[in-house]
């Protein structure tokens, strides 16, 4: 089995449904974002506002890259899509499927927005940014799952049929 690639807004699910993912199928399970951590050693949230948010992308660029695993879903940041280099690595490595949330899902979902590690641009309201890549979602989805309203079991369910 090739990799599943969760993709999707902050908040989507992708790490939590990734976990249980992994267990349903017997993979591996990557974090995307805890490999940024572990690799540079401080919380998203610090490198964001420590190096911007350009920085940041570079490290979740070469973190992305430096992945070499196989029978493994991988959770990605949710700004991942903005580099169109890691995206076609991925895309390469596996199937990558779009966890797609309605703005308002999302809205609710973000209680800490301010310790999460979103990457925003300068002045950039949460709105804009979700305008900004579900583009960008749509584009590299080979899969899209509708994850609003639903409960985890049903979503996992779904990426199982549509993966398997």
């Amino acid at each position: 089995m090739k990799n599943i690639i969760l993709i999707g807004m902050p908040g989507a699910g992708k790490s939590t449904m990734g976990v249980v993912l992994a267990k349903a199928l017997g993979l591996k399970f990557i974090d995307t974002d805890l490999a940024i951590q572990e690799k540079i050693g401080r919380l998203l949230q610090e490198i964001i506002d420590t190096e911007g948010a350009g920085a940041f992308k570079k490290i979740e660029e070469e973190t992305i890259l430096s992945q070499h695993v196989h029978h493994a879903v991988i959770a990605t940041g949710g700004s991942v899509v903005f580099s169109e280099t890691a995206m076609e690595y991925l895309k390469r490595e596996g199937v990558v499927v779009y966890l797609r949330i309605s703005f308002e899902e999302m809205e609710k979902r973000l209680r800490n927005i301010t310790t999460r590690g979103i990457v925003l641009n300068k002045g950039q309201s949460l709105r804009e940014m979700y305008d900004e890549r579900v583009p960008l979602y749509e584009k590299y989805a080979d899969i899209t799952i509708d994850c609003s309203g639903d409960d985890f079991e049903t979503v996992v369910g779904q990426v199982v049929d549509e993966t398997g």
